[in-house]
Order: structure tokens, then C-alpha cells, then sequence
């Protein structure tokens, strides 16, 4: 009589490997710092401000530009304007908020690896930048409607040049604002410095004869001015390009070190 033994059973693979959760990609990441910047009080208002921002200009074009200035170039141009001002500070909002509101700890446990909640913020930024600019276009296009029937100019030439430069000065201020919450890491004081410093800048450069030069390179409110007109020359770029560093690039990259290092409590 043969006894059969039987072997033991493979153990079922640990229900933690199948269960292994993936880790969020970064446009995840990104439609989440985006659904952020309207989830705060401030955050939303501020969107809503932009908004009514970007109408408003219409309406005092319509009511008080000379009729030849009611087209869509012109109005494209103007509406710019409340977005231009107020999304840098929705981006250093976006920054500073982790840590005001404390939500750094949950932010940073669900994704350690911080460089990629700094791009995520990054390229929320970037977006919603870029989607102001296509509703101030949608704006300026309705306007332009009103103003062909109260007897505006009513052109509807556009080069696809201003654009273009009009987002890249969108792109800028908001990345410019980022870097300064990411610098401070306060929201007032971010928000202080950043209009506080350029706009010292602008009249030290434009009162003082020997800065006239070294403002002409380094005074980003004088070197985004070509950005709203056509014909925007090699030159003029050149000296956007170095102003961009000074005040977009340089605070990006030290405060991204600075939360890249800041203990989180």
C-alpha cells in the first residue's frame, strides 16, 4: 500500500503586490493643483475678479476708447491687463498655501518625491495662464460684436503674433509669482514683495540717469511692453529673455531648492 504525499500549496502572490497602487502621473498631478487654485476662498475669488476683469475692460473700451480703438486687437490687448495683475498672485497662492494652510504634510506623504508637485504647480500655472488668455480673446471677440453695432471700428485683424505674446506675457507673470511663493513661502510678504520690488525697480531705472541702461536688460514692467505690440525684434527679446531670469528664472530655482529642503510640520 503507497502513501501519496502532497506537496504544499504555492502561497497566492501577497495582496500587497497586487494591490501595488501606481504612483500619480504628473498630469494627475497637475488637473489636482488646478482643481486647488479654485478650491480656497481667495483662490476662487480671484478667478471670478479675473473674469469680471477681463469684461470690464471691454465695457470702459466700449464706453470711452475713440471709436478707431474699438477693434479686436485693441480690445484683446486691453483685456489682458486684470489677468496680467492678478494670476501671479493666484500662482504664489498656490505656493505659499501648502504651508499657511498646512496642507504640506498630506500634500508631501502622498507624493514624496516634491519636484513633482513643484512641476505639477508649474504647469497648473502655465494653463490656467494660458486659458485666461483664450477667455480675454473670447471677451474681446464679443466686445468687438457690440462695437461693429454702436459704431466702432469693429476690425477683427488680429496677428496671431500678438497672441502668441500675449499668453508668453501671461506665462511669465504668473511663473514670476510662483517663483516668489516658492522664494517666501508667505503669502503676504510674497505678495507685497513681488508688486513692492519691480515697481521700486521701474522708477529707480526711469529717474536715474545711469540705471536708464542697465533697466533697459533688467526691468521686466519695461521689457514685456513690445510683448503687446506686433514687430517684437530679436533685440527686444533678447533683453525680455535676460529680464525673465532675473525675475522668473533666479526665484524659481532658489525657492524650489527651499522646498525641496524645508522640514515639513
Amino acid at each position: 500500500m503507497s502513501t501519496t504525499t502532497t506537496a504544499p500549496s504555492t502561497p497566492a502572490a501577497p495582496a500587497a503586490e497586487l494591490s501595488r497602487t501606481k504612483r500619480a502621473g504628473l498630469a494627475r498631478l497637475t488637473l489636482i493643483e488646478l482643481r486647488k487654485l479654485a478650491d480656497t476662498r481667495s483662490g476662487l475669488w480671484l478667478l471670478i475678479v479675473i473674469a469680471l476683469g477681463a469684461a470690464g475692460t471691454a465695457a470702459i473700451s466700449l464706453g470711452f476708447a475713440p471709436a478707431q480703438e474699438q477693434n479686436l486687437a485693441a480690445l484683446f490687448a486691453f483685456g489682458l491687463l486684470p489677468s496680467g495683475v492678478l494670476l501671479p498672485v493666484l500662482g504664489i497662492l498656490s505656493m505659499t498655501s501648502e504651508w499657511s494652510q498646512r496642507t504640506a504634510v498630506t500634500t508631501f506623504t502622498l507624493v514624496p518625491a516634491r519636484g513633482r508637485v513643484i512641476a505639477a504647480k508649474l504647469a497648473a500655472g502655465v494653463l490656467i495662464a494660458l486659458a485666461a488668455t483664450v477667455v480675454t480673446l473670447a471677451i474681446a471677440a464679443l466686445a468687438n460684436l457690440i462695437a461693429l453695432g454702436v459704431g466702432g471700428d469693429g476690425s477683427w485683424r488680429l496677428d496671431a503674433a500678438l497672441i502668441v505674446q500675449g499668453a508668453l506675457m501671461e506665462v511669465i507673470f504668473v511663473l514670476m509669482g510662483i517663483g516668489f511663493g516658492a522664494l517666501l513661502l508667505n503669502s503676504p510678504l510674497a505678495i507685497v514683495l513681488y508688486f513692492a520690488i519691480p515697481t521700486l525697480w521701474t522708477i529707480l531705472g526711469e529717474s536715474i540717469k545711469s540705471l536708464h541702461t542697465a533697466a533697459g536688460w533688467l526691468d521686466l514692467n519695461q521689457t514685456t511692453l513690445p510683448l503687446s505690440e506686433t514687430g517684437m525684434t530679436g533685440a527686444e527679446y533678447g533683453r525680455l529673455g535676460v529680464s525673465v531670469v532675473l525675475w522668473v528664472v533666479l526665484p524659481l530655482v532658489v525657492g524650489a531648492a527651499r522646498v525641496l529642503r524645508r522640514e515639513v510640520s
